[in-house]
This record gives C-alpha cells, sequence and structure tokens, in this order.
C-alpha cells in the first residue's frame, strides 16, 4: 500500500512546471515542502489533509475549513459515500474542486505539499496512521482516544519526540474557557486543599441490537478493520458512535467519553504528566449482544499528594468535572460552570499565580504552534497521561479488584495478569 515518496527536487521541478496529480488537480507548494519542515512563515497557508471523515472527522474538518490560514486539499475514507460527502463540503467551502480523494491513507501522507494532517479514523487506526504521520514529516491533530491499548500510546508518544511533530489532541475542552477557568480556581488554592475530584460521562446506548449483515456497498469492511481483529459486519459500524461500545474496536464511553473529563481532571488536578498510585472498579457489562464494553462503572483513582479522582458514568456522577476542596467547588461541563460559593466565579488570578495555557480554538492552536513549533495546549505527553487513566479504569473493572501502578515506569506492580492486558494484538499484517 505504500507509494514511493516524491523526492523534494522532484515535487519542485513538477511544482514550477504546475504538474498535476493523477486526478488532474494541481498540487500546493507548502512550506515544508519548500524545505521549511521546522517552521511555518507567518503568512503561509498551512496546507491539510484529513484521514477519517466521518460525523467527527467532517465536524472537526469543519473548523480547519473555516480558518484562512488553512487549506485542505484531501480527505481520505474506506467508505465512498463519506469521502465523497467531505470532498463536495471543501469544494465547496473554496467555489472550486481542489479536494483529492483517497482511499489508502498512505498515498495521501507521501503527498509533500500537505503540511498537517486531521486524523479521525477508528480509534484501532489512530497510532498507525499518527506514526506514519510523523515519519512523513506530518504535524497533526488526532481524535481521541489515543489508542486501542497503553503500548501504542507509549509509541505515539515516543515517534512524535523522535521526529519532532507538533502535536495536537482532540481533547477540544482544553480550549474552553470554563474549564480552564475551574482548572486554575482549583490548582491556585481558591477552593482550598483539594480531596476529590468527581467525573461523570455519558455511558453510551445498549439498548439496539444489531444483527450480522451483508457488507453494503461503497464499504471497504476489510480496510475499515484493517489491524483490528476480525469479526462479521453489522450496521453498528456505520451508526455513528456505536462502534465505540464493541470492544474489539474501542474501550467503550470509558475511554470514548471519559477521556474528555479525566483530562480535565488531570489538568485541575496538577497530574497531566504522572499518574495514580492506585485504581480499583467495578462495572457492569452487557449480558448479550455485539456491544460489549462496559455500560455502567465506578472507579477510583488515587494518588499519593494529590486529589483523587472518583470516576462513574453519569448515572451516578453528574455529566462533568467537580472540584471539592476544603473551601468550596466548582462543577464545569459543557454547559457551564457552577460553584460554591458563587463568588468563586467572579475570582482573577493574579500575575504570580499558575495561568495554563490559553486557546480558544483548537484547530487554531495546532496551527499557531506549527508556526512557532511550540507545544499545543493538548500535547502528546498530556494526551498519553490522560488516556492512560481510561486504560487503567478499563483494565481495573475487567479485573475487579485493586491495582498499585508506578508512574514513573508506567507499568504495574507484581500483577503479570494487568501487565498482560496493557498490550493489544493486531491483525496481520499491520504492526507498529
Amino acid at each position: 500500500m505504500r507509494q514511493r515518496r516524491i523526492s523534494r527536487r522532484e515535487f519542485l521541478k513538477q511544482a514550477t512546471s504546475t504538474a498535476v496529480g493523477t486526478l488532474g488537480f494541481p498540487y500546493l507548494v507548502s512550506s515544508s515542502a519548500m524545505g521549511k519542515a521546522h517552521r511555518v512563515a507567518a503568512g503561509d497557508r498551512i496546507v491539510i489533509g484529513v484521514i477519517g471523515v466521518g460525523g467527527r472527522g467532517r465536524a472537526v474538518m469543519q473548523s480547519f475549513l473555516e480558518l484562512s490560514d488553512a487549506q485542505v486539499v484531501a480527505v481520505c475514507d474506506v467508505n465512498k459515500e463519506r469521502c465523497q460527502l467531505a470532498k463536495r463540503m471543501v469544494d465547496e467551502k473554496y467555489n472550486k474542486k481542489v479536494c483529492r480523494t483517497y482511499h489508502d491513507f498512505s498515498e495521501l501522507l507521501s503527498r509533500p505539499d500537505i503540511d498537517a494532517v486531521l486524523i479521525a479514523s477508528p480509534v484501532f487506526w489512530h497510532v498507525i496512521m499518527a506514526t506514519e504521520a510523523a515519519k512523513q514529516g506530518k504535524d497533526m491533530y488526532m481524535e481521541k482516544p489515543v489508542g486501542l491499548s497503553f503500548a501504542e500510546a507509549k509509541i505515539l508518544r515516543q515517534t512524535i519526540h523522535r521526529y519532532g511533530r507538533v502535536f495536537q489532541f482532540g481533547t477540544q475542552q482544553r480550549s474552553g474557557r470554563n474549564f480552564r477557568f475551574a482548572c486554575e480556581l482549583a490548582r491556585n488554592g481558591r477552593l482550598g486543599k483539594v480531596h476529590t475530584i468527581r467525573v461523570g460521562v455519558p455511558a453510551g446506548d445498549f439498548n439496539k441490537k444489531f444483527p450480522q449483515k451483508p457488507v453494503p456497498q461503497g464499504l471497504d469492511y476489510q480496510a475499515w478493520l484493517g489491524p483490528a481483529q476480525w469479526s462479521p459486519f453489522t450496521e453498528a459500524i456505520l451508526n455513528g458512535w456505536t462502534h465505540e461500545l464493541i470492544s474489539l474496536y474501542s474501550l467503550g464511553f470509558i475511554s470514548a467519553w471519559g477521556v474528555h473529563h479525566l483530562d480535565i481532571a488531570q489538568w485541575g488536578n496538577g497530574t497531566e504528566l504522572t499518574g495514580p498510585t492506585e485504581i480499583e472498579g467495578k462495572a457492569v457489562f452487557p449480558d448479550e449482544g455485539v456491544l460489549d464494553c462496559a455500560k455502567r462503572w465506578e472507579v477510583n483513582l488515587r494518588y499519593p499528594d494529590s486529589a483523587a479522582i472518583h470516576f462513574t458514568d453519569n448515572t451516578k456522577n453528574r455529566q462533568g468535572v467537580r472540584f471539592e476542596g476544603e473551601k468550596g467547588w466548582v462543577h464545569v461541563n459543557r454547559q457551564g460552570i457552577s460553584a460554591s460559593p458563587e463568588s468563586l466565579l467572579k475570582e482573577t488570578m493574579g500575575p504570580d499565580e499558575i495561568h495554563l495555557p490559553v486557546s480558544d480554538n483548537h484547530s487554531k492552536n495546532l496551527l499557531d504552534c506549527m508556526r512557532t513549533r511550540q507545544q499545543t495546549v493538548a500535547p502528546v505527553d498530556a494526551a498519553v497521561r490522560s488516556d492512560t487513566l481510561c486504560q487503567l479504569s478499563d483494565i481495573a473493572v475487567r479485573l475487579g479488584r485493586s491495582l498499585k501502578w508506578n508512574p514513573e515506569k508506567e507499568e504495574f506492580i507484581d500483577d503479570a495478569q494487568a501487565g498482560r492486558m496493557l498490550t493489544r494484538p493486531m491483525r496481520s499484517p499491520w504492526h507498529l
């Protein structure tokens, strides 16, 4: 599936003669193609390709289409209908047919004119695509969660650092003022000593049944599966977020939703570059059907010198993140922010206090950081640590017992069974 890379000399020769691709669309001369791989000039438009254009992929793609200093030039999906829909969105935005479509993500990544990619494929593809993008010199916005296993997350982190790429994780709540403010209240002592952080997330809809069906026309199911273990096709694959509730493809909403609010919990706890030392949890799993991830859960994550995190589905904890301290509490979610006492919401942080990175547009933050080569508001190190909480929670509820974790070595302590669950096999020939 790998396409021969075009050398810089070949590309520049093609560009100056207005060479076109196989479908007749001209490549753009990007900053990286002109020899500026480590910095994009302030006036240059950043050229973007999109891999995975389902509902979420198109939504994030739209945010890039709205930015004047970016241009989307390519979309890739193994679902022809979705690919064509995304192409129409791009062409209509620019009022010309500039967008190329791809079935094979490696062909998109081999384009020397593309500076950055948005990766919004199913989660089990994330790390394969992201590591290949890094090796091809692309910066990236990668949707959450990180991957299917902790082992994948470690490889992603190592690769991003090795190749010096700018990485934005799809935990866009970090670009929300209310979330940042709640975390600053917690970290600057406005709540007193924070002792508990309560996290609640949706669990997903497990009521609908999905029997085996023929693969629909236009979907390359083998390519969709890729590294995932084979299973018969069901309509859950194309039904919004539903495939995230199948354990072959995801950890369920423990990670698909959990990583958003656990990331904010880590940010406000001051633990975004470390992790808990003890995890215990329990869960209820479906009795039958293809949707087999946890549908109800309760997990406690304990830290030696920081607040404990109580993580549940939202039948127990209210949806969002609640920081509880000796002097008050603050609760934040996408609907708003509340606090007790209410006067906390009028607080301002002094110049010598902790001020977290400011971003009001997650996609724009990536572009800005591509120009400065600074870390984004959701960099890879914090992404892996937040995602690890989801991995640890899932392992704890499946084993149903307390686990000890070494956050420095990033390994379980004296627990071979739990340790084996940090890795998931990939279907041949895929590997990392």
